[in-house]
């Protein structure tokens, strides 16, 4: 087993949402991370840079940190997409460029949250890509429930999870959440964005008192961009007997490396985001 496949200690810490752990902390995991990512992000391009975003908690496992939150709207015949920031045109370095970055829930939600692992230079995570921003159903559907009901393109909607509070799918505990696996902002376009959906009464009674989540989640549904920030590949929640065996049924699992995240608990993670190619 190599150095990079060794777990770190768990922290034991579990609340469901977390500020920034002291300043001078979290810029220390940030610049950690910058130790191997910089190099890769040394190349021309747009954007990039230190970015801090609300993801979904790392808790074990050799990722370096969470997953990022998509922020959730759901439209007026309850079909559910994911907000895109406002874009605009600003100088950056002498050169006119795009960004997307908007104000939400007392954050900055910016496109930046998805450069990472590739995804710097998908069409979908460009700042100016055309698209009407649902969650859709993808080619190979991770759920019996989405195989059954769903085509290949359907949008997502509020009705899909209707029984939310008591699914089950024989991993881990019912009634905890129902979840669909999906692409977003990926229609026309060469590269899939990969996305995990999850509506849950632990999301509904967090974000009661919760300025981020009452912003972000809506109605209980939850979504975050579904690439494991360690080597890119795709967890899943409740996809994998094998979650129970590296410490969270519950959780989500990434079958690569035993990364553990917890969609239950958002936390701010510090890291370097990779510039867009020109």
């Amino acid at each position: 087993m190599s150095a990079d496949d060794k777990y770190p200690e768990e922290s034991g810490r579990r609340r469901f949402v977390k500020g920034v752990v002291g300043g001078s902390a979290l810029a220390g995991v940030g610049a950690l991370g910058t130790v191997t990512v910089n190099s890769a992000t040394a190349s021309p391009g747009a954007g990039g840079g230190s970015t801090q975003a609300w993801a979904i908690e790392n808790t074990d496992g050799p990722a370096p940190r969470g997953m990022p939150q998509i922020p959730i709207e759901i439209d007026s015949e309850g079909y559910i997409k994911g907000v895109w920031p406002d874009v605009e045109t600003v100088t950056q370095g002498g050169r006119q460029v795009q960004v997307a970055e908007m104000d939400l829930g007392g954050s900055t939600y910016s496109s930046e949250w998805f450069q990472y692992c590739g995804g710097e230079g998908y069409a979908g995570i460009q700042p100016g890509y055309e698209s009407d921003n649902y969650f859709r159903t993808g080619s190979n559907p991770a759920y019996d429930w989405q195989s059954n009901s769903k085509e290949e393109g359907d949008r997502f909607h509020v009705d899909d999870f209707s029984d939310y509070e008591e699914w089950g799918n024989g991993i881990g505990t019912a009634g905890t959440g129902k979840p669909a696996s999906g692409r977003w902002r990926s229609e026309d376009a060469d590269d899939v964005v990969p996305i995990q959906l999850l509506r849950s009464t632990r999301i509904e009674e967090a974000a009661q008192d919760n300025e981020w989540l009452q912003a972000s989640t809506d109605q209980g549904f939850i979504a975050w961009l579904n690439k494991c920030t360690h080597f890119c590949c795709v967890p899943g929640y409740k996809q994998s007997a094998d979650a129970a065996r590296f410490g969270n049924a519950d959780g989500v699992y990434c079958q690569c490396h035993q990364s553990i995240y917890d969609p239950f608990s958002l936390v701010q993670t510090l890291f370097v985001a990779r510039p867009r190619p020109e």
